[in-house]
């Protein structure tokens, strides 16, 4: 770089050209840009390689130890938040299948309990029809010997009924008195078709 002075350039400025002119003419000469010049490479990279150690060094020695120790912490976890979930399936898939099972064997015994309490209802059905049955029955008998006996009473009387109608048949149209031993004769002569 050029150094320039306050008297230099106040000066004379013909040589403020002159040195401008020079100035323009190193910059030119360089290439324009720091990085393109060749001269100060080594320098860089020395830098660089400074640089790229000690930002190595930064990471592999904290900053990645951290990072490992978060990833492998959220993998344990992530790991144990399956085996955990794992676990509740397979136990919500047990308490499932107990459950089904229960259901089931609820359903067979309401279906036993159903059977035995239709066929406890079939059967005390039918023994209240049997009774009910047998009462009948033997109402019917009853009835049927209490009609035989008025029958036969009424069969009796009707003997003496018509003995006695007889005798006051006979005595109002002939005028003669019939004995009940000959009315009981001529009724048992009608009765079994013979001639009086």
């Amino acid at each position: 770089m050029l150094n320039f002075s306050k008297t230099d350039t106040m000066a004379d400025p013909a040589t403020t050209d002159i040195h401008g002119e020079a100035y323009a003419s190193t910059e030119a000469a360089s290439g324009g840009l720091p990085q393109f010049d060749t001269t100060v490479w080594a320098g860089q990279i020395v830098y660089l390689l400074i640089l790229f150690f000690a930002l190595y060094l930064l990471i592999s020695k904290v900053f990645a130890p951290r990072i490992r120790r978060v990833m492998d912490e959220r993998e344990s976890a992530i790991s144990t938040a399956i085996a955990s979930a794992r676990s509740v399936q397979a136990e919500a898939a047990t308490q499932a299948a107990a459950a089904k099972a229960e259901v089931e064997k609820a359903r067979a015994d309401s279906r036993a309990a159903s059977v035995a309490a239709k066929a406890r209802i079939v059967d005390e059905t039918n023994r209240r029809a049997a009774e009910e049955e047998a009462s009948v029955n033997a109402r019917i008998a009853e009835a049927e010997a209490a009609i035989g006996r008025t029958r036969d009473a009424a069969m009796t009387n009707v003997g003496l009924i018509a003995s006695d109608t007889t005798r006051a048949i006979v005595e109002r149209l002939t005028g003669l008195d019939l004995t009940p031993a000959e009315a009981d004769a001529a009724v048992a002569a009608v009765r079994t078709g013979g001639a009086v």
